[in-house]
């Protein structure tokens, strides 16, 4: 799994760097656009480092794509039949996060996303990963506290949360154990 995770990071770090120089980006305009450092722009884009999930969907949203839009691209496919053993993984060097690409292609409007959260672990990403998504989260097993701006949700094994409005949004594993969950979101 981490020659998967590896061969992604490299294929990632030359697709950030296509997508900014298709639109004749500099290093400045992206990092202007994504709130990322141009510095750790660069460094990703060398493959120097592994980008966390806060800078993928902020660099996501900078090249008006979601993070499964990007990760698509970087592998390059876009079939309508996803086989597990072709689901791209991504860890989250920060968090430990596995993100599982289950279902993405570009001519159909649904993604789905198979994550692990590490006990005792938290993402928080900004408003603006949700400008063009509206998705639902279900718990398969442990429990996450998601919190959309002021409000907490609490969800345990079975339960699922539609999500609202854009809003700063923290995924956070309080528990002991891991927690898996499954995101289903349309492009809207």
């Amino acid at each position: 799994m981490d020659t998967l995770v590896d061969d992604l990071s490299e294929r990632l770090a030359r697709r950030i760097r296509l997508e900014r120089d298709g639109r004749g980006w500099s290093l400045a305009d992206l990092a202007e656009r994504s709130g990322v450092s141009k510095a750790t722009i660069s460094k990703i884009e060398r493959a120097e480092v592994s980008p966390t999930a806060v800078v993928l969907v902020r660099l996501a949203s900078a090249f008006d794509l979601t993070l499964a839009g990007l990760l698509l691209r970087a592998e390059g496919r876009g079939d309508r039949l996803s086989r597990a053993t072709d689901q791209p993984i991504w860890r989250d060097p920060e968090t430990g996060y596995l993100r599982r690409q289950v279902f993405s292609s570009p001519d159909h409007p649904v993604e789905i996303v198979r994550v692990e959260m590490p006990a005792k672990q938290r993402v928080s990403l900004p408003a603006s990963s949700y400008a063009h998504i509206r998705q639902a989260l279900w718990v398969l097993t442990g429990s996450l506290v998601v919190t959309e701006g002021e409000t907490r949700h609490e969800l345990g094994a079975g339960d699922c949360l539609g999500f609202g409005p854009p809003a700063e949004t923290t995924f956070a594993n309080e528990s002991n154990a891991s927690c898996v969950y499954v995101v289903a979101l349309a492009r809207s």
